[in-house]
């Protein structure tokens, strides 16, 4: 999958921003001022997601391109490499990661996103 359509999906969620907030090589999707999906687009291999810690150790067993979030809580984030990786799973994973930042907004912000 790549960054063009991985950039659609992010955008078409709703209060997607994007931006740089790292340095001019890693773009930045958030949800309200919260970060759910990260990727360098200087070599856009992978992406960091947020996700269940439950969820994200089964991931990390099942699938070798998915592997403990770098540079982010080991717990919380994964690497996604996407090669190999289908794009409808590569979207349920982006999904997983914004609704697991959506679920931690305050009930007023979450009641203005429909999914």
């Amino acid at each position: 999958m790549h960054l063009d359509k991985i950039r659609d999906y992010c955008l078409g969620l709703p209060l997607v921003t994007e931006s740089f907030p790292f340095d001019e090589n890693v773009l930045v999707w958030k949800v309200a001022g919260k970060m759910f999906c990260l990727g360098d687009i200087t070599r856009f291999d992978s992406i960091n997601l947020k996700c269940d810690p439950e969820w994200s150790a089964t991931l990390r067993d099942e699938y070798p391109q998915i592997v403990p979030g770098w540079h982010m809580n080991k717990t919380l984030w994964n690497t996604v490499y996407l090669e190999g990786l289908q794009e409808k799973f590569i979207e349920s994973l982006i999904l997983h990661s914004y609704q697991e930042v959506v679920r931690k907004l305050p009930k007023k912000i979450q009641s203005t996103i429909q999914i």
